[in-house]
């Protein structure tokens, strides 16, 4: 992508809730830059003051997002699940393969108390996307400090779309249950 010309802060800021209002999938900090005619940091910066004037956007290991309200009423649960590192990929294949989108994970940290970090994944493609993005940054899941123990907020669109998503994290032993 060329390098736009320079975009003055309101101006660019308006821009960038455009560009990501029109996207179905999350930007780079990177690519916005680009478009602006910015560096990566000044974007980061309007990304902070974006969210502090309430403009729903979301950093994700993807890149950024804009939730628009949704049209239909959806459902959200809070699902506890256990397992080692290397099922995060088949836990989360569970979850987007039942039509549910994985919108955080959540932990109870010890001195930090809850900890969250917003994933916004609905497809396998953005499952091997964020695994592809754990192995080339060696980052740490969150579930690494709680020996597997964590939270996933998920949407679907109806309570049997995710009791059936619930059914099979149970049959792979992922659910953490009484």
């Amino acid at each position: 992508m060329r390098k736009e010309k320079k975009l003055k802060s309101e101006e660019r800021r308006a821009a960038i809730v455009e560009w990501l209002k029109k996207e179905n999938a999350p930007l780079k900090g990177s690519d916005l830059a680009k478009r602006a005619g910015v560096s990566r940091q000044v974007v980061v910066q309007d990304m902070s003051l974006l969210k502090a004037k309430g403009e729903p956007i979301f950093a994700t290991a993807q890149g950024y997002m804009y939730l628009a309200p949704a049209t239909q009423q959806k459902v959200q649960r809070l699902i506890a699940v256990q397992h080692r590192p290397e099922d995060t990929r088949e836990e989360l294949y569970t979850f987007v393969d039942h039509g549910l989108t994985v919108i955080n994970v959540s932990i109870e940290h010890a001195i930090y108390g809850e900890l969250t970090g917003a994933m916004h994944i609905s497809n396998r493609q953005e499952v091997d996307a964020f695994c592809a993005t754990l192995a080339k940054t060696k980052a740490s899941l969150l579930s690494e400090l709680t020996e597997g123990v964590h939270l996933h907020l998920v949407e679907g669109q109806n309570e049997a779309q995710v009791e059936k998503a619930i059914a099979a994290l149970r049959e792979k032993s992922f659910l953490l249950e009484e």
